[in-house]
């Protein structure tokens, strides 16, 4: 199938500051394609763009076929954009802001009596049709916004971050609303701060300082890392982990609950060598075992490469 999202070079400067950096990128149909990073990767401002809330400083995004910025009007017809903040009405119930969102959209009432029936019968919100929104809990408020911006039935689906701050409970129910969503053939970009939510999605894109570092399905992006990951295993992990920073041969050293994760470069040194260098050093005993690497490890080591490429 063909992209539905896709950019050129897409990038944009804020004064001196440039927020997305020559961005190309190809999303297709019935994708759940995941864009991850840390705070100022550029994660919102790139849905901005392919919303058409931004203009690009230079470059180009195309989404359902269309020029965002040539055919703002057609883009906006096919497209549901959650912001982090959705500005619903927090006076009126669920019911009365769904019905104000599809005069904003133009639905016929026969439609949106229809449409507002399925989507509060898919997202478990039918006995809270009639509570204001004020008075939802997180989860449901998100709820309410997906909602929303669902009503006219759009071909791609933006969400920003749609479940930080949310329970656990909820989360899982908005991922299973996601995956309804993408079998009725829907295409969804999320950005996520949760790398467990990555894992749900089919592609992930790592975004660093605006640049797309790293974009594929999460097990290709751990099992095709390109540096062995190893878990250590010592007495004192704060030292340990200080001590491992300084030695030749090490790309990263993060703390994983009661051990250390860390990558290596193989050229330079060993499992052993470290073991030994550890003990010399009053760091000992030391176990260090080759594991496959997490999406958090890989994600970590590759933000960590690229600002040493950048020095």
């Amino acid at each position: 199938m063909g992209a539905v999202v896709r950019t050129e070079n897409l990038t944009r400067r804020f004064g001196k500051l440039t927020a997305v950096d020559h961005l190309n990128l190809e999303v297709a149909q019935g994708e759940i394609f995941g864009l991850v990073g840390p705070d100022g990767a550029g994660k919102t401002t790139t849905l901005r763009l392919l919303a058409g809330l931004l203009d690009p400083t230079e470059g180009q995004a195309f989404v359902a076929g269309c020029d965002v910025r040539q055919d703002l009007g057609r883009v906006k017809d096919s497209i549901g954009y959650m912001a982090q903040r959705f500005g619903f009405y927090a006076d009126l119930t669920v019911q009365e802001n769904m019905h104000f969102y599809a005069d904003l959209f133009g639905i016929g009432r026969a439609d949106r009596t229809e449409l507002a029936g399925r989507l509060l019968k898919m997202t478990r919100m039918q006995p809270f049709r009639d509570r204001q929104a004020q008075r939802l809990s997180g989860g449901m408020k998100q709820k309410l916004a997906l909602m929303c911006a669902l009503l006219h039935r759009p071909q791609v689906l933006f969400l920003d971050e749609p479940t930080n701050g949310v329970d656990p409970v909820s989360r899982r129910d908005f991922w299973t609303i996601i995956y309804e969503l993408v079998k009725d053939g829907m295409t969804v970009v999320v950005t996520t701060a949760y790398l467990d939510e990555a894992e749900r999605c089919n592609r992930v894109g790592l975004m660093h300082e605006g640049r797309l570092i790293r974009c594929q399905a999460p097990d290709v992006l751990r099992r095709r890392f390109e540096l062995p990951c190893y878990d250590a295993e010592m007495p004192d992990l704060r030292s340990g982990k200080d001590f491992l920073e300084q030695c030749g041969g090490v790309a990263s050293v993060e703390p994983a609950g009661a051990s250390l994760h860390l990558f290596l470069f193989p050229s330079q040194t060993s499992a052993q060598t470290l073991e030994k260098a550890l003990a010399s050093a009053g760091l000992g005993p030391a176990r260090l075992r080759p594991i496959d690497p997490s999406l958090e490890d890989v994600f970590i080591a590759s933000i960590r490469r690229e600002r040493e490429r950048r020095i």
